[in-house]
């Protein structure tokens, strides 16, 4: 209820109140807006206008190695490493199930079974477009309700299975490479869930939503392509089929990063 109401006070479209809690949000979390393609808060419509802002067009940089794998999303890792068995890591002392985490859908499941995983933390301060790792062809979305535990570190530590828990929205990709999923999760103080051939797509009546893409309705992104975003920050999970890629050693539990950036390499 919380997060709901929040949600509709960042749509607001009284002037005043809209730029002061644009205002107490950048000086709170010391925003960056000099990155910001609209640098004037006036310029926004609603607050949540400013926190999904587009930036520059040479704010980022995506990777352009044929194998390089694309950071999703300005952050900090929160874990990466081998899916085991279908088991993911998520905290000392926790891990939760894949097959839970993408809807309980063992055929969209299995190819990922012994593969591997990267969960990617936005904090409020971050920009808040997720975008693609590598080239894909959309396959099929599953919208899964759920809780809205805060995704923080402190949660991850505490939370049994948080991320398999949480509201999200399933991405699965047909690439070069083999499947991939970009998982959008939800959590505490998330208004919302967009991608951009839908709009937004969470949150919509608390029952499971699946779609399959066909070749009437095809969407194929590039690497670098926006392929969602988050009203209100939370956290992306990027995974990759068996003997598909490796992540790249320089980036371990905390480590922050920048959309765009090499993140791992296709093997």
């Amino acid at each position: 209820m919380l997060s709901r109401l929040v949600g509709q006070l960042a749509e607001t479209r009284i002037f005043w109140l809209k730029n002061l809690l644009i205002e107490q949000f950048i000086k709170q979390y010391k925003v960056n807006m000099s990155e910001a393609q609209e640098e004037d808060i006036r310029g926004y419509p609603t607050f949540n206008a400013f926190f999904t802002r587009e930036l520059k067009p040479d704010a980022r940089q995506i990777c352009q190695g044929e194998k390089d794998i694309a950071c999703p999303a300005d952050g900090a890792i929160s874990q990466l490493g081998d899916i085991k068995e279908g088991r993911i890591f998520q905290a000392k002392g926790h891990d939760y199930s894949l097959y839970t985490l993408l809807g309980g859908n063992n055929e969209d499941a299995l190819p990922f079974k012994n593969g591997r995983f990267a969960t990617v933390y936005l904090s409020p301060k971050d920009y808040h477009r997720v975008h693609m790792p590598i080239d894909g062809k959309l396959i099929a979305t599953h919208y899964i309700p759920g809780q809205l535990f805060s995704v923080n570190q402190t949660t991850a530590e505490n939370v049994d299975s948080l991320f398999a828990r949480n509201e999200r929205l399933v991405c699965l990709f047909e690439t070069a490479a083999g499947p991939l999923a970009v998982i959008l999760v939800g959590a505490m103080i998330v208004a919302g869930i967009e991608t951009v051939w839908a709009g937004q797509v969470a949150p919509p009546p608390k029952t499971v939503q699946t779609r399959r893409f066909d070749q009437q309705e095809t969407i194929e992104l590039k690497k670098g392509d926006e392929l969602g975003r988050f009203k209100l920050g939370s956290t992306v999970i990027l995974l990759f089929g068996e003997n598909a890629m490796e992540w790249l050693p320089a980036f371990d539990a905390g480590t922050e990063t920048r959309m765009g950036e090499a993140l791992g390499k296709l093997l």
